[in-house]
């Protein structure tokens, strides 16, 4: 597709001829349609677009996307990601990974990315269970977890993808779920930073952890659960009769009752991407005496990755001509130096 092609206006445009091979009920749909819907609603080009992914349920993404995709090896999507972007910086890359191949295996990978700051849209898929190697437990499943290799539950405390990130120097963290109608904002919300954008979808695996998320994902009374983080509104949640407000003795959140919609009276606090401690402790509040936080959690930019690399590539090359051939002839090696160890006739 060339810049004076037509942009694909609908969902089907951005559906390949590849059959979709996931079990039947898998979250993994509901997030294929939130990102072709997401791509229908950023106007982008199959042309420019790449998605790249490692190895696991989630990874079979690439091949339903009508446009460039990478199915790369396990845990390694970042390294692939960061290739691409540094050979065509104008390309548009969503990596896609799974808590197993982006906390596991590729968790170093992961964090190097994110500490980067390469410009892509990192999209986690979280189903807390290893799915395409037959349900062992994964680093994010919750302790109790019976699995096969753990047939008596996890014992293993879990990891937390977002907490994590932040960690690792990420500077645009992010909450949804799989069929959230929420998804394709918080995906917009992500392709608008610039850096690398980690998103963590809470994903249902309908064979080997079903309904996982059904105690804050089910619809029903999903407002007294859920947390939907806006920037500069008050963190309110159960329809508003409830908020979030810090605890200055402990330094530490806390929820607070919200009487006749006074929730500056109850010491809401008013949400701000830029704050990181808040971010950080957003992501960690115990689900249960807390509401999930989901949506945008942290959002605050600084140069990318590419950039800065391509920049100083620019300047160290700057009225030089590359001669490879005077390079490998010219006076500038080195010679070890004669010791003990190395004889002279060496």
């Amino acid at each position: 597709m060339n810049d004076m092609s037509p942009r694909p206006r609908s969902i089907k445009d951005w559906e390949s001829d590849q059959e979709v091979r996931w079990c039947p009920g898998c979250g993994d749909y509901a997030i294929l349609k939130a990102v072709q819907r997401t791509m229908v609603d950023l106007g982008s080009d199959p042309a420019t677009t790449v998605f790249v992914s490692g190895i696991g349920c989630s990874s079979r993404f690439p091949y339903y996307m009508a446009s460039y995709g990478f199915h790369t090896i396990h845990g390694r999507a970042p390294a692939i990601a960061t290739g691409i972007k540094l050979a065509n910086p104008e390309l548009d890359i969503w990596l896609v990974t799974g808590d197993g191949d982006g906390m596991s295996i590729g968790g170093n990978h992961t964090m190097h990315l994110l500490r980067r700051n390469l410009n892509c849209q990192i999209m986690l898929f979280n189903n807390e269970i290893y799915g395409l190697t037959k349900g062992q437990y994964s680093p994010t499943s919750r302790v109790g977890t019976p699995s096969p290799s753990t047939p008596l539950g996890s014992v293993d405390q879990p990891a937390l993808p977002c907490a994590f990130a932040l960690g690792s120097g990420a500077r645009f963290i992010a909450r949804g779920f799989d069929v959230s109608k929420e998804l394709p904002a918080v995906l917009e919300a992500a392709h608008a930073h610039q850096g690398a954008a980690f998103v963590e979808i809470f994903q249902n695996c309908i064979v080997y952890n079903k309904d996982r998320f059904e105690d804050f994902a089910v619809a029903k009374g999903a407002e007294a659960r859920q947390l939907w983080l806006r920037q500069g509104k008050p963190m309110l949640f159960d329809k508003g009769t409830r908020g979030i407000a810090l605890d200055m003795a402990k330094l530490a959140l806390k929820v607070v009752e919200v009487y006749d919609g006074d929730w500056q009276a109850a010491g809401v606090l008013v949400h701000d991407v830029a704050n990181r401690s808040v971010a950080h402790m957003l992501v960690e509040m115990p689900f249960g005496a807390f509401p999930m936080a989901l949506g945008v959690i942290y959002d605050d930019p600084r140069p990318t990755y590419e950039t800065q690399t391509l920049t100083q590539d620019e300047a160290a090359r700057a009225g030089k001509s590359p001669d490879l051939a005077r390079l490998l002839a010219g006076r500038r090696t080195w010679t070890p130096p004669r010791t003990k160890e190395r004889p002279a006739d060496l």
